[in-house]
């Protein structure tokens, strides 16, 4: 009964079945295996574009290694105040760029706008040698909020940045979910929009554990694969996270998965909107649903073994709701069932 995330669900069975089989015999290590050799190809038809691909295990380290492409470590990189890298990386991207600083600003629905975003580079002083240089910009898509940057939106921000000389950088661990909502193809979601480089997220999405960089420049991902290996992910055994990834793409099984995901979360929303003295944060795009309930009712669906996060913002009554490929109908409903028993059991308000 666990909403907490969708880092909680289990492995796609295709998933599951494509690692059982590169597990047959032998194949040439760090990368030299038929599978990987597939995954440009893959890619690059995906795409519709020659691109450069480079699997790595975790969401943190395709972010940091992509990061790391775009910004010197004089550089200065602007993303969301509540942008994963900013909040929950642990140094991370600092640490890979070599001490880039991250620049963290505000936006409604955990979306940047183009004016916030020309004032802060106007501000940061190109050119003044005491002041970190604007060298990228960083998009969550879905962002933290569950919503999900336009296409429109992209390009203006991506105008924008290319406009100042920076780089575009989107932070796609729910790069599926963001698609089928928009329901565009992924080269029209990325670098058709402006995007340089692309954090492809799989994990969250029927993956064991698959996320790649993936490069749209090839001569900007000349360094990637040095990069990789220093920064402890150029695995010796790479065909195992280069299947899931070709698996993952196969027969549409990513995009089928995201939208069985969005739809349960859409199922939930429905459900809480109706729900007395309940309010829905923010537009819920994706797979996340922020809502504000009262207290005694998160009580009782706690205390009955339903696992999901509070959210400090904007009250201490909102709660984080994340599904995923694998969340049943069941699931949904009998926590909406639970919900309305106990709100129905509060008392009336008097007027």
């Amino acid at each position: 009964m666990s909403f907490a995330s969708d880092n909680t669900a289990g492995v796609s069975p295709a998933i599951l079945a494509a690692i059982a089989a590169v597990n047959q015999g032998v194949a040439p290590a760090y990368g030299a295996d038929a599978v990987t050799t597939r995954l440009g190809g893959v890619f690059s038809s995906l795409f519709e574009k020659e691109v450069a691909v480079f699997p790595v295990a975790t969401g943190t380290a395709c972010n940091v290694l992509a990061l790391s492409l775009l910004t010197p470590p004089y550089g200065a990189i602007f993303c969301h105040a509540e942008a994963h890298i900013a909040v929950d990386e642990c140094g991370a991207p600092e640490f890979f760029t070599g001490g880039a600083k991250l620049i963290g600003l505000p936006g409604a629905g955990g979306k940047i706008t183009p004016q916030t975003l020309d004032t802060a580079i106007a501000a940061s002083g190109i050119g003044v040698q005491h002041h970190a240089q604007a060298a990228a910009v960083s998009l969550s898509q879905a962002t933290e909020a569950g919503t999900v940057y336009t296409l429109s939106e992209i390009k203006a921000l991506a105008d924008l940045a290319h406009h100042h000389g920076l780089k575009l950088h989107m932070d796609g661990a729910r790069f599926a979910n963001a698609l089928v909502a928009q329901g565009c193809s992924p080269a029209e979601a990325s670098w058709k929009a402006g995007i340089d480089v692309l954090s492809f997220g799989a994990t969250k999405n029927g993956a064991m554990a698959a996320e790649a960089v993936i490069v749209f420049d090839p001569a900007l991902a000349a360094s990637m694969r040095y990069r990789r290996k220093r920064g402890g992910h150029l695995f010796s055994k790479m065909r195992f996270l280069s299947a899931q990834l070709e698996a993952y793409l196969a027969d549409g099984l990513w995009l089928a998965n995201a939208r069985h995901a969005n739809a349960m979360a859409a199922r939930l929303a429905e459900g809480l909107a109706a729900l007395p003295g309940a309010r829905l944060i923010h537009a819920v795009e994706a797979n996340e649903v922020f809502a504000d309930l009262p207290d005694p009712v998160i009580e009782g669906l706690l205390a009955e073994g339903f696992a999901f996060h509070r959210w400090g913002s904007p009250t201490p009554t909102t709660i984080r709701l994340v599904t995923a490929f694998d969340t049943a109908p069941e699931r949904v409903d009998g926590f909406l069932a639970s919900a309305r028993r106990r709100a129905a059991a509060l008392p009336k308000s008097r007027n």
